[in-house]
């Protein structure tokens, strides 16, 4: 068994996708329409979908606006530095809500950015010990 994706509905399919792709770098490995269904998925992440595991978001196309809730917490994503993964993000318009440091009551070092709907994004280094 293995995780395939994690599915993110989304109001704005393309500035997610540009998000996704242009901020986090991602690539756009698929997309389609389902007409009758009216919605789109488009498929993005740092690999082919037969080694690696990806994100799934779903664009319904007459829905303008979703609840968070309080249960979802967040995506995690491993990066080489956290440090200099924070200043690119910022500096292609990323919106970094937790600047790079210390995890709280722990050594790991973190940071946290916002997707344009408000989703989380959790970027660890990959000496994490927490």
């Amino acid at each position: 068994m293995r995780m395939l994706h994690t599915m993110l509905r989304v109001t704005d399919l393309e500035q997610s996708i540009e998000f996704y792709c242009d901020v986090m770098g991602m690539k756009l490995l698929r997309r389609k329409d389902y007409p009758e269904g009216k919605f789109t998925l488009a498929f993005v992440g740092y690999g082919d979908e037969t080694d690696h595991t990806v994100l799934e978001l779903t664009h319904n196309w007459d829905t303008n606006q979703y609840d968070m809730g309080n249960a979802y917490g967040h995506i995690a994503i491993e990066v080489e530095d956290v440090y200099a993964a924070c200043d690119a993000i910022k500096a292609k318009g990323g919106n970094v809500v937790r600047e790079a440091g210390p995890m709280k009551g722990g050594n790991s070092i973190l940071a946290f950015v916002k997707d344009p709907d408000g989703y989380m994004v959790e970027l660890l280094s990959p000496d994490r010990k927490d």
